[in-house]
């Protein structure tokens, strides 16, 4: 039983407050947010439509040839994904006349916790490697690794799979580690930079548009955080959340679940992410507030195709 504020309250320290956390998470830039109901649908299409030709020719007294399209209605559901925290009264009383708000630190609290396991999520979802067909995915080893700056040559793996894709890729999305290594490739600081060296000669560090503007794509997308994989009460063990992987994907803004011609988005129901506050007399000698935050979603990818996946992009 916790007897104790969760934080100290001194009047004299309150005046800064230190904490660690994600300064910059992706998730919606990866699976944007549109908004749905509860239970949503989505008409996955069939592949070969958009891109087998009939026969156009109409004879004297003939008519046209009539074609058809149509696809797979999916039925998904929202999630509803929350935290809550007490803050009990006693805990207010001595913030009284300090900078130090308990409320407003356990909102923020487990909002970032919130956000955090839905990057998680959005993660684990981009980089299966099963939620892609063969002709779409690749896994890196050895030699073929960006990080073999010798052998490697990333440029041309990544074109190859753009060239692959039935509808080319505009976004590229990949772990910080993966970044790291990519940007000080000898090959890619030759293609950006043109020096004439040589790949293998080439050295520095090239921007993120830069790379982007070479692979003719939209952007590269980055994601940075960070997640503790320890069990609770263990020492932290702090891991990545996108790895060494990255992904090209063919996204667009979409208008709604029916016509989402995209690698990915999220349906959210009950307009995102919403706090409720109660007073819960229970909780502590004078009560508590309680805090709670929920965020009801679903990340989906309705067109795995219009995706390729590097699985271990760096060693």
């Amino acid at each position: 039983m916790a007897t104790q504020a969760p934080f100290p309250v001194n009047p004299q320290l309150t005046a800064i407050a230190l904490s660690y956390r994600n300064t910059e998470l992706v998730a919606d830039r990866v699976f944007p947010r549109i908004a749905a109901h509860d239970e949503f649908r989505y008409t996955k299409w069939t592949q070969s439509e958009g891109f087998t030709v009939p026969d156009l020719k109409i004879g004297r007294k003939s008519e046209a040839n009539e074609v058809e399209f149509g696809g797979v209605e999916v039925v998904d559901s929202c999630v509803d994904y929350g935290l809550r925290d007490a803050v009990p009264v006693a805990d207010m009383r001595k913030a009284e006349g300090t900078k130090f708000d308990p409320m407003g630190t356990a909102t923020m609290g487990i909002t970032r916790l919130v956000d955090l396991a839905r990057e998680i999520r959005c993660a684990n979802l981009a980089f299966t490697a099963g939620n892609y067909a063969t002709a779409y995915k690749s896994t890196l080893s050895g030699t073929g690794q960006w990080s073999d700056y010798t052998n490697s040559n990333p440029i041309s793996a990544i074109l190859s799979a753009l060239d692959a894709m039935l509808m080319r890729a505009n976004k590229i999305v990949m772990g910080q580690a993966v970044w790291t290594i990519l940007r000080q490739h000898p090959k890619v600081v030759e293609a950006v930079k043109a020096t004439g060296a040589g790949g293998v000669n080439a050295a520095g560090v090239v921007a993120r548009q830069a790379v982007a503007d070479v692979l003719e794509v939209q952007e590269i997308i980055v994601g940075t955080g960070w997640q503790n994989t320890a069990a609770k009460g263990l020492a932290a063990t702090m891991t990545r959340v996108w790895g060494k992987h990255c992904a090209l994907m063919y996204t667009e803004p979409v208008a709604g679940t029916q016509n989402a011609t995209t690698f990915g988005f999220t349906a959210e129901a009950g307009g995102g992410k919403r706090v409720r506050t109660w007073f819960d007399d229970k909780r502590g000698a004078d009560g508590s507030e309680v805090i709670q935050l929920v965020d009801t979603v679903k990340e989906v990818m309705p067109a795995p195709d219009l995706g390729f996946l590097f699985t271990n992009a760096v060693a």
